[in-house]
């Protein structure tokens, strides 16, 4: 019992101060998401908040963090772009589409998730896993450059000089303190990303060194501040608005992609958690909890988020596992803009851009290097494919993409393992043994294994050894029966499983005569559920 509550309130730690950590770190993601895609940065604080507390308490993945995201804002803003210029310039409508876009967005991740379509992402193959990681944390680590420029006119310059020295100095020695900390036996326990980006705060305040914070960020971008009240609905998107078919007709495209982008990342990232944690999460739970956070979100003002790898990582590395640790988070950040925002406006954007360096060393599989010359060329292939879209283009094309193309490569494979051995028996009869899986990418090279107009006059097609997978592989076995009987030509199939024998009897009555009923015939079905089949399969009878 002792133990169990030990146990118990070490978690609580571990997530609250990890919440703690993750909260700070959110701040400038939030902020500058909010800058990418036109809008003011209490839009991106907003939907950081709600969509981290709802995803958190309902979500399928405990220790995941959600929030505002970089690839959903670039989808934003010429949504919000097109939708100011359906009103006068001092209208801002759009603003209030984003609001409505971002409801349907979570309209469609909510159906998604009732349907169980969040089960797919199980089929992403590990080679795209690998891409999608290593692209993400160069887009990560891409991402945080910019934070070594500084705003001059109306251009972002590089800095330079003192400035520079500073700022790389302080990303390096938040590094040094993340890397060094649990190599420590006494301070192993602690958050190392907070207890960094608390002393290089402290250095920075009591040394009064001229470097960039969040509140510097967040004036150098257009805003006022990170000052803001606690979010209320937002009522005038259905009176500015005008709910009908031409508005729909508008937004649920990009509703349709930001609801796919959201749902991708968020499930990728749940597969990554998953590992990193060695445990499981629901896929169509966190599709209903990402939608219902999207719809509330766009009620109350938010941008509207997803999954985030980064700060997810952040999260697991400070000992996050539970729920709690997505909640602290989430209050947390509204505790820094309702009572807090003077104090975080000090915290330096090194420590901050540090903290996230570390993230893209831990977040990128090193191991894809050391693994190049042991897997297949094709898997390379999608490898660095899905890793250079990811960056290039965005997470959904990237993803897609590498799917497409890993099945095509499996379908390919597959279609070049059906084999046929041929030979005589003594009754004159010609026999085809088929080795190999019958399916819609094979029967090609099926079809091309067959003589028919120099065969014999008797033939046997044996199945043994081949898989009959698909409905088109039906369709083949009935094609080259009917082009026997056409040249006269007697022919028997052996070996066929029973479901498949059904369809054929169904097809053709002349099926009855043509196949042969063994005891031994395949006992596997095309598309059976093994979960419908708990006994052994000989105990059934088919």
């Amino acid at each position: 019992m002792t133990e169990f509550i030990t146990k118990r309130v070490k978690n609580v730690r571990n997530d609250v101060l990890s919440g703690i950590t993750v909260a700070l770190a959110l701040v400038p993601e939030a902020v500058a998401f909010a800058f990418v895609a036109g809008v003011d940065p209490l839009v991106g604080l907003y939907a950081a908040f709600m969509v981290g507390l709802i995803t958190s308490i309902f979500g399928g993945r405990p220790g995941m963090i959600s929030g505002a995201t970089g690839a959903l804002a670039v989808v934003m803003v010429s949504l919000v772009a097109e939708g100011n210029t359906m009103g006068n310039s001092d209208e801002n409508l759009g603003l209030y589409y984003l609001f409505l876009t971002v409801i349907l967005m979570g309209i469609i991740q909510v159906l998604a998730g009732l349907f169980k379509l969040g089960k797919f992402v199980r089929l992403i193959p590990h080679p795209v896993m690998m891409g999608f990681v290593n692209g993400l944390a160069i887009v990560i680590f891409l991402s945080q450059l910019g934070m070594f420029k500084q705003t001059v006119g109306e251009e972002k310059v590089w800095l330079e000089g003192t400035s520079l020295g500073y700022m790389v100095g302080l990303v390096g020695l938040t590094m040094l303190i993340m890397w060094g900390l649990p190599k420590i036996k006494a301070t192993k326990k602690l958050p190392e990303a907070l207890i960094a980006i608390l002393i290089v705060t402290g250095i920075v305040i009591f040394s009064n060194l001229d470097v960039a914070s969040v509140g510097s960020f967040i004036k150098d971008g257009g805003g006022e501040g990170l000052k803001g009240g606690f979010p209320v609905p937002v009522l005038e998107t259905f009176y500015n608005i005008p709910l009908n078919f031409k508005t729909l007709q508008f937004i649920f495209p990009y509703a349709l992609i930001l609801a796919a982008i959201g749902l991708i990342e968020s499930l990728m990232t749940l597969n990554l958690i998953d590992d990193l944690t060695e445990t499981r999460g629901n896929s169509n739970k966190e599709c209903v909890a990402q939608g219902s956070a999207n719809i509330l979100t766009g009620l109350f003002g938010g941008m509207g988020g997803c999954a985030m790898i980064g700060q997810s990582i952040i999260n697991i590395k400070g000992g996050g596992r539970g729920r709690l640790s997505g909640i602290t988070a989430a209050v947390m950040l509204l505790m820094f803009i309702l009572f807090a925002s003077s104090y975080i406006e000090q915290v330096p954007i090194a420590a901050l851009v540090g903290v996230m360096f570390m993230v893209v060393i831990g977040t990128f599989a090193w191991s894809s290097f050391r693994i190049l010359n042991k897997i297949p060329k094709t898997d390379i292939f999608v490898l660095i494919l899905v890793s250079a879209l990811t960056v290039i283009f965005d997470l959904a094309i990237a993803v897609i993409s590498g799917v497409i193309v890993s099945a095509l490569v499996f379908a390919w494979e597959n279609a070049r393992r059906i084999r046929a051995r041929k030979r005589i028996r003594e009754d004159g009869a010609k026999v085809y043994e088929i080795w190999g899986p019958l399916f819609f990418g094979s029967i090609s090279a099926f079809n091309e294994k067959f003589d028919i107009k120099n065969d014999p006059e008797s033939v046997e097609i044996d199945f043994i050894e081949a898989r009959i997978s698909d409905h088109s592989a039906i369709e083949a076995i009935f094609a080259l029966v009917e082009k026997y009987q056409a040249a006269n030509k007697k022919i028997r199939l052996k070996h066929l499983s029973e479901d498949c024998k059904v369809l054929l009897y169904k097809a053709s009555p002349i099926f009855k005569d043509i196949i042969e009923e063994a005891i031994d015939d395949p006992r596997y079905h095309l598309a059976a559920n093994p979960e419908d089949f708990p006994k052994p399969l000989g105990e059934y009878q088919f």
